[in-house]
């Protein structure tokens, strides 16, 4: 999730000034650095995250449809994500569609009505890849995971991780100073940060309605 620094003004610097609270919470809600983790939960979670990334996306995907530029300004096809959550719980031996169906359904997020809201819930999705490379070590360490198969989901850029934040840094600051309101790209994450949080609990838990 996004530790980032900005100048006094900064959108990025709001974003995680205001954002502080619901990224801590989706942290300890998810605790992927438990040194206890083991398969199922592991599965559990990514269960709902694969859920949650579809669902953001399919409004993420309207937004682009009619804002095509703004989108293509973000390469936000290369952002999308769901398909990697669905191909790491196959290879875990899970099936994808048991955390969009079977009564656990997908999350009522909000319509993504502009390129503010967009941001903001991209602020929230890119964002978690730069500790997925530190999710990714650590589940290397596990013994029941160890030597099973690489998952792909937390760190979906590897080399070029860096470089896709800053590019998703660097878009968002010229959008605000040109039109955009830093205001409403920070209710939008936050709206999405506390989504996430709401519809991961019950994988932290150990259960899945």
């Amino acid at each position: 999730m996004p530790r980032d620094a900005g100048g006094a003004g900064d959108v990025l610097r709001d974003l995680r000034t205001a954002t502080a609270e619901e990224h801590d919470r989706v942290e300890s809600t998810l605790d992927l650095m438990d040194p206890h983790l083991d398969r199922d939960r592991l599965v559990g979670v990514l269960g709902r995250l694969h859920a949650f990334w579809v669902a953001a996306e399919a409004g993420l995907d309207a937004w682009a449809r009619r804002r095509p530029d703004d989108a293509a300004a973000l390469d936000w096809a290369r952002r999308r994500r769901a398909g990697l959550y669905a191909a790491d719980l196959r290879a875990l031996g899970a099936d994808p569609e048991a955390g969009t169906s079977g009564g656990t359904g997908r999350p009522g997020l909000p319509e993504v009505r502009d390129t503010d809201e967009a941001l903001g819930r991209l602020y929230v999705l890119e964002g978690s890849t730069l500790g997925g490379t530190f999710i990714d070590r650590h589940l290397a360490t596990l013994p029941g995971l160890a030597g099973g198969p690489r998952l792909r989901c937390f760190s979906p850029y590897g080399a070029d991780t860096g470089a896709m934040w800053h590019a998703f840094r660097r878009v968002t600051r010229e959008h605000v100073a040109a039109d955009g309101d830093a205001g409403r790209v920070v209710t939008a994450a936050r709206a999405t940060f506390g989504a996430l949080a709401d519809w991961c609990a019950p994988a932290a838990q150990g259960t899945t309605a």
